[in-house]
């Protein structure tokens, strides 16, 4: 079968590889058994548990797509095959927003190791960007729960379709925020003199996830725009018009299999847990000592605060008279 020719009634549109799952079920998996041994290693399930989480559902989602290499059409008499493509699809693809929101949780975590560089409260980051994330994987979920199904009707898969479009443009956009966010942060660094080579390791390893990411969701959204999209299993003429995205297997194995690879090994090597302190409160001092402080309440209005929040802490910042040297240190809104 020539590369990028569709069969009739084949789930993927294609005559799957059957190597190519196995081996990224297995470096998956030996990616999950080092993050959950960094999680006990570092105590830091909570810093990066959902790396762990993520690696286990792709390390599942390829071993689904293993067996769907063998049993690839689909069938009137049994619902297995499409049980499995259906499952495989969306443990594969819900788990990068997982793993951006993994990156806004280590975000806030450095924003707490040098709160007087931060650009907004360090507690609000994950609390924002997770409620955002949150209707990311919704949308997502649902949608590729509904464009996975070729045997759905048109109008099943274009709403399907539409809904994942949606959540990968909330996505793109969210990262573009995270990068600000990210590069204001990195400015204020070194504006302050911060050198401190945990801080610039992890800014680096986090430019490199979001990178990688961000090009997946490239891919993904080149997949619902590029060509047609809604796949007729017994229509030859209708697969030959889908676009190549969706009619070549190289291009999931290359933009989705390989890069979130490469982000779960990336967190591998450069582990959040080997950098940055198990307790939130002990943060860095301006003389670069390691202290331990309390959090300290912010008197502002919710009105005030929340326009704070959207500018980033550049405006409507909480100004305080006789604030004490470590009081100041500790309170990530009165910056310079």
């Amino acid at each position: 079968m020539a590369a990028g020719e569709p069969i009739l009634y084949s789930l993927y549109v294609y005559v799957p590889n059957k190597g190519a799952p196995i081996f990224f079920a297995i470096a998956y998996a030996i990616s999950a058994i080092f993050h959950i041994w960094q999680c006990y290693r570092y105590k830091a399930s909570k810093l990066i548990g959902l790396h762990p989480l993520c690696a286990m559902l792709l390390t599942a989602g390829y071993a689904l797509r293993e067996y769907g290499s063998y049993n690839y059409l689909y069938s009137t008499t049994t619902k297995v095959p499409l049980f499995v493509f259906i499952f495989s699809q969306v443990f594969i693809y819900v788990c990068p927003p997982l793993l951006e929101l993994a990156n806004y949780h280590v975000l806030g975590r450095i924003f707490y190791y040098v709160p007087y560089c931060s650009p907004l409260p360090p507690g609000k980051v994950l609390t924002t960007f997770g409620g955002l994330m949150g209707l990311v994987e919704a949308l997502n979920a649902v949608g590729v729960a509904l464009s996975a199904n070729p045997s759905g009707a048109p109008a099943t898969q274009s709403l399907g379709s539409s809904l994942t479009i949606a959540a990968l443009v909330i996505q793109l956009v969210v990262i573009l925020v995270f990068l600000c966010l990210a590069a204001l942060f990195h400015r204020r660094c070194v504006k302050a003199g911060v050198q401190v080579k945990s801080v610039k390791t992890l800014l680096a390893t986090l430019y490199a996830s979001m990178a990688l990411i961000l090009a997946r969701c490239v891919y993904r959204l080149a997949e619902h725009t590029t060509g047609h999209t809604n796949i007729d299993l017994d229509n030859i003429e209708a697969l030959r018009s889908l676009g190549p995205v969706l009619r070549y297997e190289v291009f999931f194995y290359v933009f989705e299999a390989a890069l979130m690879l490469l982000n779960s090994a990336l967190w591998n090597v450069w582990n959040p847990g080997r950098f940055l302190p198990r307790d939130c409160h002990v943060y860095l001092a301006r003389d670069g000592t390691e202290v331990e402080g309390e959090e300290v309440r912010d008197g502002r209005s919710w009105m005030v605060r929340i326009a704070s929040l959207a500018t980033f802490g550049i405006l409507f910042r909480e100004k305080r008279k006789g604030l004490g040297f470590r009081e100041l240190e500790q309170y990530p809104a009165v910056t310079s």
